[in-house]
């Protein structure tokens, strides 16, 4: 091996590390951003009602036992169970992901691995998710959701939007 590959191959191994870190500053960021909302709003409404914010939307705490926006929610301990299982299976191949990817997708599972871990911890610790943020229309209501759940949406909306418009990073 010459010197220009034995460089070559270190800075790889930089820019991977400088990539893989910026991606777990990523993924901490919301995971802490997303527990502290959680905590402020389960505490806050121990004692308290819905907090309003405008016409248009409010936060009021609701347990969800299912996947994102209340989907499959159930009282059963085996679907929970087992929907718990498979959202761990899901964690571990994002990581795999993660690390194999090139460093947009990185970014985009990143948002996607920091909401899911803290929806996972919030299974795993109140065996339910706290959503809390109610967007609504008069009578009409969107799932309840929280702020893991906005970025796991973001990811998945970027990552797929990427695919659908970008070949090899050009435009179509």
């Amino acid at each position: 091996m010459n010197i220009f590959k034995k460089i070559e191959k270190k800075n790889f191994s930089f820019i991977s590390q400088k990539n893989n870190l910026i991606c777990l500053l990523i993924i901490i960021l919301i995971f802490v951003s997303d527990r502290i909302s959680k905590i402020k709003i389960i505490n806050h409404q121990i004692d308290n009602n819905r907090v309003y914010i405008n016409d248009f939307m409010n936060f009021d705490l609701v347990w969800n036992t299912g996947i994102g926006f209340g989907l499959l929610s159930s009282n059963s301990d085996l679907v929970y169970n087992l929907i718990t299982i498979i959202i761990g299976a899901i964690i571990i191949f994002l990581i795999y992901l993660i690390v194999k990817s090139n460093f947009l997708d990185k970014m985009l599972f990143s948002l996607v691995m920091g909401g899911a871990l803290g929806n996972f911890y919030d299974r795993l610790v109140y065996f339910a998710v706290p959503d809390f943020i109610d967007i609504h229309y008069q009578n009409f209501h969107w799932f309840t959701f929280n702020i893991a759940d906005i970025f796991i949406t973001i990811g998945i909306i970027m990552l797929i939007s990427k695919d659908l418009f970008l070949k090899n990073g050009k435009n179509l």
